[in-house]
């Protein structure tokens, strides 16, 4: 059993997100929609029999999708991190994540949704954290240069040791 779950408030798209997540990553399913019941329609101005929640899973990761309304949006404070084996696989990612939302640099999309991701080869966090600090600050500069990122020139980058 997974012991944290992310929680995703949305104003009114939970059903339309947890959709669209679920067509982008493979094992991935609707898990269960509640709706609004009387009582807390009634507290939070929502109609009764609305969507509330959605519970859905992602490659195995579980989410919930909340209709809370208004008074929270997403921000770059928080990002769901897509690691990527191949170029092709971040191309993927980049290209149905950023679909209707809007490409960052380094690496980040803020889908339609406004919630962040950073699609990233599996190797970066190794990359950036290497005891070579040269070789880390080839890696970080070239991807400070980047909007998507590219895994040939990342590894490029890192390179040998000390040069």
């Amino acid at each position: 059993m997974q012991k944290i779950t992310t929680f995703l408030w949305l104003n009114d798209k939970a059903e339309e997100a947890a959709k669209f997540y679920t067509s982008i990553f493979k094992k991935s399913k609707i898990l269960k929609v509640s709706r609004y019941p009387e009582v807390a329609a009634k507290q939070t101005g929502r109609p009764v029999g609305s969507v509330m929640t959605v519970a859905f899973e992602l490659n195995g990761q579980k989410f919930v999708a909340f209709n809370g309304g208004p008074g929270f949006k997403f921000t770059e404070a928080i990002s769901l991190v897509v690691s990527c084996k191949t170029q092709a696989e971040l191309d993927y990612f980049w290209k149905k994540l950023s679909a209707g939302g809007e490409e960052r640099p380094c690496g980040w999309v803020k889908d339609k949704f406004g919630l962040c991701w950073q699609i990233c080869p599996s190797a970066i966090f190794e990359w950036l954290s290497g005891k070579d600090p040269a070789r880390t600050q080839r890696v970080m500069q070239a991807v400070m240069q980047m909007g998507k990122l590219d895994i040939k020139t990342l590894k490029k980058a890192y390179g040998k040791p000390g040069r």
